[in-house]
């Protein structure tokens, strides 16, 4: 069975993207921070509030690799985050591993994110040029990471339907 996993930054459309995927292929789709909560018990939030972000970074890398290490055929959404910590970004080269990177200029993610950004604790207090200069700044520093993805999929001014034909044709390549 397939090891799908999907890469990019908040406002890519990573889980969405992986629920509609997971209905066309036949595959479950699972959510790596949903994965942590129930784990933790906790929210995203809350474990960093009270145990920090190295606690999260510490348990985030060793739930992803005994996720990988443990299941097999998935579609897996990483967090923004989660390929830039201890060395997670290697899982891409395994030869079992089909890796996405939904990549979107700062335009497409700030015009995404800047409607949903009540629910995103970490932009939540940003004005529209705060939150893209924020997102500039983040791309950069994790582009090297993403980028370890076996495929980029662009998802500027694209459907959902479209980025999943795009990653089904991918599939069918590998």
């Amino acid at each position: 069975m397939m090891k799908i996993i999907l890469v990019g930054y908040m406002g890519s459309g990573k889980s969405t993207i992986g629920k509609e995927l997971s209905k066309n292929v036949g595959i479950p789709f699972y959510d790596l921070d949903e994965i942590i909560q129930k784990s933790e018990k906790e929210t995203i939030k809350k474990i960093f509030e009270t145990k920090g972000e190295v606690y999260f970074r510490k348990i985030e890398s060793f739930i992803f690799k005994n996720f990988i290490s443990k299941t097999d055929g998935f579609i897996l959404a990483l967090g923004g985050g989660t390929p830039c910590y201890a060395n997670n970004h290697e899982i891409f080269y395994q030869e079992d591993i089909c890796s996405f990177y939904l990549k979107g200029s700062i335009e497409t993610l700030t015009s995404r994110l800047i409607k949903e950004k009540e629910n995103r604790p970490l932009i939540a207090n940003l004005t529209e040029n705060e939150l893209e200069e924020y997102i500039r700044k983040h791309i950069f520093d994790r582009s090297y990471y993403y980028l370890q993805s076996k495929q980029v999929i662009s998802i500027d001014n694209k459907s959902i339907e479209i980025t999943v034909e795009e990653i089904e044709q991918k599939i069918k390549l590998a």
